[in-house]
């Protein structure tokens, strides 16, 4: 199996290890998708992904969008590549999965949750939320960042605490999504904390 990314050298080590076996490679530009058409999937995983013009092709194509959706116009499915959710059994995906798709899915051993073509996912979305309280709570001086994160993590079982999250998946990222859903409804208002860190 052939398949094709374009992704940063961190994003495209960790998808790669979920078949050793496959011929994996990693391209730099959109424009390289082209000169591999012999492909069984393209993914893109850039940060840009959702603007990138894709080759109109067969190949299945994958693209990390977390906080855009899908047109109805383009042929993708949309999957969230944030920094610590491409490990994950699961992938949230928005998008008709074809036989094909599914067949990528389900030999990269991922099964699918599917959802609607919104921002943010499932848990992404829920993730910003915690990260942006905790941004609350630390603006308002109700603890540090370290102790905010260990009682999560202890309460919780979360895997990182909410400010380690925000540092894996990029505070932009997270802004970028609050501030995309806060135009619909304002309890996904950034905290003012994360506002000046996002810009820091």
């Amino acid at each position: 199996m052939k398949i094709v990314v374009l992704a940063d050298e961190v994003s495209f080590d960790t998808i790669r290890q979920l078949d050793t076996e496959a011929a994996w490679v990693r391209i730099t530009d959109e424009k390289e998708f082209a000169l591999h058409a012999d492909a069984d999937a393209w993914f893109d995983l850039s940060e840009n992904a959702m603007s990138n013009n894709h080759p109109a092709a067969a190949i299945p194509l994958f693209i990390h969008a977390v906080t855009d959706v899908l047109p109805s116009n383009k042929k993708a499915i949309r999957i969230n590549a944030w920094k610590g959710f491409l490990e994950n059994e699961s992938w949230e995906v928005a998008g008709e999965l074809n036989d094909l798709e599914k067949a990528i899915l389900s030999h990269l051993n991922k099964n699918t949750i599917i959802c609607a073509n919104e921002p943010g996912f499932i848990s992404a979305r829920i993730i910003a939320m915690i990260i942006n309280e905790a941004y609350y709570a630390k603006g308002e001086n109700v603890s540090t960042e370290a102790e905010i994160d260990t009682a999560m993590k202890l309460g919780t079982n979360y895997p990182y605490g909410p400010f380690e999250w925000a540092q894996k998946i990029g505070v932009q990222n997270i802004y970028a999504l609050l501030k995309k859903l806060s135009l619909q409804d304002s309890r996904y208002n950034p905290a003012p904390l994360l506002i000046k860190t996002a810009a820091a």
